[in-house]
């Protein structure tokens, strides 16, 4: 029986694992064994569990009972799965992604009752992420007893970005007490940021934008590797418009709906992380498949606010960078969506970016033309992988010390 590593990655109504042998935390992003996602977790909805192996070939896949609805009990679904397979490995560490790491934790960390505390603290910068990341680190600590557990952050990546690029215009003791940009989705920035050094090395090392295009939506600026700006900011509310979430908003928008409307705290809260967004908007769905395949004229004009948005940071992050040499498309939007990606990318030819169309539409991992002053990609992105690499190099470097 051999040692492996298991990634845990819980949100609000889903986990996904993935179990990797043999990560030494150097070179390319390993490759899972097998990756799992229960989704529909929660009162009230449908939980369906499904496996596949590191070849996209379906292992498992059927609905979960109702005792197994709950995170823990779709992560015990899982590993009781697992424990039957002939060659079922050792679970020897944990590596969790964690959507907030605050101002202290700016690289990942071995996760102990302290740690726990701290993170605790910041849930609510990022309520829809944050509990439930934490749930999924007790759930793997209650399962596999006295097992290394290792948090890696999505801000940790946005940590290197100049300081010009952190602060708010507020007094200087607020950004010092933690209020600032931190950014996320930096595990996804990561997987692209390796993925594109071996697809195109020396287009990796200049300007390149990255468009994360999801439920959960976001741009990065990233030169050489490293963070220079991004479009989340103090919490995942902000930047581009997202499934069910406003993206940016005049501050003075929430001054006015609770004194002139009358809403609570909880109640602004409810509306702009769970009731606006591509939903609020259209009032068809958060899902852009759905949209795209509606024919209400609101579907339509989110889809154009999506785009426009998506086009609009583009600029702003192409003058972070002072120029810009690549565009990456990924995540469930920017990775599926043909008729998006074509429509950002005629929208960005004043940048330099010329649409291969019959390319775009025929799955090719390079969009643009061999012409095309800057070029433009879409890659899947990995975070699990870099959440198993994160964690070999935190118990690696614990073995040295």
């Amino acid at each position: 029986m051999a040692d492996s590593l298991l990634t845990l990655n819980a949100g609000s109504s889903s986990i996904k694992v993935a179990l990797f042998e043999a990560v030494d935390g150097g070179g390319a992003l390993p490759v899972a064994r097998w990756s799992g996602q229960a989704d529909g977790l929660g009162a009230g909805l449908k939980a369906r569990l499904r496996v596949r192996d590191a070849q996209g070939r379906t292992l498992l896949d059927g609905a979960l009972g109702d005792a197994r609805t709950s995170h823990q009990g779709a992560l015990a679904a899982l590993l009781d799965w697992h424990a039957k397979q002939a060659d079922g490995d050792r679970i020897t560490a944990v590596g969790h992604r964690i959507v907030h790491g605050g101002v202290n934790f700016v690289a990942p960390v071995r996760v102990d009752e302290a740690v726990l505390g701290e993170l605790a603290a910041l849930e609510p910068l990022a309520p829809l992420h944050q509990p439930h990341n934490l749930a999924g680190v007790r759930a793997a600590m209650k399962a596999f007893d006295g097992v290394p557990q290792v948090a890696c952050f999505d801000t940790a990546f946005h940590a290197v970005e100049p300081e010009v690029n952190r602060r708010f215009a507020l007094p200087r003791e607020l950004h010092d007490a933690g209020v600032r940009r931190y950014g996320f989705h930096g595990l996804f920035y990561e997987s692209i940021v390796s993925q594109f050094a071996q697809a195109a090395p020396e287009l990796a090392q200049g300007r390149v934008i990255v468009a994360h295009l999801g439920n959960g939506a976001s741009m990065c600026g990233i030169a050489q590797g490293r963070s220079v700006a991004t479009t989340m900011s103090f919490s995942p509310l902000d930047g581009l418009t997202m499934g069910t979430r406003c993206g940016h908003i005049d501050a003075a928008v929430v001054l006015y709906l609770m004194r002139s409307r009358g809403m609570s705290a909880d109640q602004v809260e409810t509306l702009l992380f769970r009731e606006s967004g591509l939903l609020g908007m259209s009032g068809v769905s958060s899902d852009m498949r759905e949209l795209e395949a509606s024919a209400a004229p609101a579907a339509a004009e989110a889809i154009e606010h999506f785009a426009e948005q998506v086009v609009q940071h583009m600029g702003s992050l192409a003058g972070a960078l002072r120029g810009v040499d690549a565009i990456v498309f990924t995540g469930g939007i920017g990775e599926n969506s043909v008729a998006l990606r074509e429509r950002v990318l005629a929208d960005c030819e004043w940048l330099g970016a010329n649409v291969d169309v019959a390319a775009n539409r025929n799955g090719a991992t390079r969009l643009t033309t061999a012409e095309s002053p800057i070029s433009a990609w879409v890659l899947k992105t990995d975070e699990e992988a870099v959440i198993a690499r994160h964690t070999a190099r935190v118990l690696h470097a614990a073995t040295k010390n």
